[in-house]
């Protein structure tokens, strides 16, 4: 299979954005979770979204990610999915967010590529983009079943929120924690062959690769240079 893994604004996409939000939708519906807080248009508006989509070679978006600035105007995501569960939570936030932080968050995959290992490949692509926009720390929410993914890339539980990081969301069927990523330039906590991936997506944001995953090898056609808009 050969995937292109492409960078947008959200502001400056709409088509891109409507894609990415119809197929998230769905795959949320087939397993029976629809009362996600950032499942909603209002990110599509914000100039502080950056986001990158996974394509088919027939232009088809079958996964995604999206990087959210904390700019002191807009909650993150985080803060409108646990936030009223912990006034701390952007307490911490705004404590970063005068160096430069944000919110990796939106992560999908279609069905149709289940299993093949999608998921890591987006994170590291959205945590290699953040150099683009300025962040030197990012936060995300994460559930049980992918906390071991998001640890890999150096992700910390903040255990000083909520019942030791953890949240019940966004049911009571699930656990949510709250993570941040503690050093977003050096990625000095991630793992080795992960840190040494996303600082070579950095280095060679245009690149094709052949990734490794569970099922084979995927080609994967990286453009996560950030487009500039006249």
């Amino acid at each position: 299979m050969k995937l292109t893994f492409r960078s947008f604004t959200a502001v400056n996409d709409p088509e891109t954005c409507e894609e990415y939000l119809a197929e998230h939708v769905q795959v949320l519906k087939d397993y029976g979770i629809t009362n996600i807080t950032t499942n909603n248009r209002d990110w599509m508006s914000l100039p502080n979204v950056h986001g990158i989509v996974a394509e088919t070679e027939d232009g088809k978006v079958v996964g995604g990610v999206r990087v959210h600035i904390a700019d002191g105007v807009h909650p993150l995501p985080v803060e409108a999915a646990v936030g009223y569960m912990d006034p701390r939570v952007a307490i911490v936030i705004n404590e970063y967010a005068e160096h430069g932080t944000g919110e990796l968050c939106g992560l999908w995959n279609a069905k149709s590529v289940a299993g093949m290992g999608i998921s890591i490949l987006l994170v590291r692509a959205g945590i290699a983009i953040v150099n683009q926009i300025g962040l030197s720390s990012l936060f995300t929410i994460c559930a049980d079943y992918t906390l071991p993914m998001v640890r890999k890339v150096g992700f910390i539980v903040e255990d000083s929120l909520g019942n030791a990081g953890e949240f019940v969301y966004p049911n009571e069927n699930y656990i949510a924690r709250v993570l941040r990523k503690m050093n977003a330039e050096t990625l000095e906590t991630a793992e080795a062959f992960d840190r040494d991936r996303i600082f070579d997506l950095r280095t060679n944001p245009v690149q094709t690769t052949i990734e490794t995953g569970p099922r084979g090898d995927i080609e994967i056609d990286y453009q996560l240079v950030i487009p500039s808009y006249a």
